[in-house]
């Protein structure tokens, strides 16, 4: 798996072999770019010295803000992510073993299992947990049965919706129009 999300050779290394730093990433993305989200496991790790969900969880927690809000900020909120990131990290550590990857590799599960394991991590809701379902599916190897259809319109193929459909600059911009086309027509139907 060779993902390409933020233009960065070592942020998109790391979120290709390290699935905690792949949960971070879509975990911090809300309120910034998507490359800025998913570059944020590495300044993580460059900051820390690591991406391990028992080292982020037991981790100083002014420390851990101190870090986040280093420049450039690895949020725009540094507080209130960096807590969600150690919450995260304990959810992963205390229920998964400190294994982010058991959530789709525990049991053989199927897609709906996924999605309802995703939807108990804390900063997961359900359409947080769909794209990343979506990302699994198609671009990490992930073939639980029904993976598309619990992934809903995310999951469809061919199309450019998130961050599950970025394979490279041209794919990330075709996400970004299918993101203002939606914004336009949400804001023209409320009138």
């Amino acid at each position: 798996m060779s993902l390409r999300i933020t233009d960065d050779p070592a942020a998109d290394e790391l979120l290709s072999r390290d699935p905690l730093a792949l949960l971070i990433g879509m975990l911090l993305d809300q309120q910034i770019a998507m490359e800025t989200a998913f570059t944020g496991p590495l300044k993580i790790r460059e900051r820390i010295g690591t991406v391990d969900a028992a080292t982020i969880a037991h981790y100083d927690a002014d420390e851990f803000t101190a870090a986040f809000s280093q420049s450039p900020a690895v949020h725009r909120f540094p507080g209130s992510m960096a807590g969600r990131v150690q919450s995260l990290c304990a959810a992963i550590e205390e229920d998964w073993d400190g294994d982010a990857a058991a959530l789709w590799t525990r049991d053989d599960p199927d897609g709906a299992t996924v999605l309802k394991r995703l939807k108990a991590l804390p900063g997961f809701g359900d359409q947080k947990a769909r794209i990343f379902l979506a990302l699994l599916g198609k671009q990490c190897g992930f073939d639980g049965d029904g993976w598309r259809e619990a992934a809903g319109p995310y999951g469809e193929e061919g199309s450019f919706r998130s961050v599950a459909d970025i394979t490279s600059p041209e794919t990330l911009t075709k996400v970004r129009e299918h993101k203002r086309a939606a914004k336009a027509a949400a804001k023209e139907a409320k009138g």
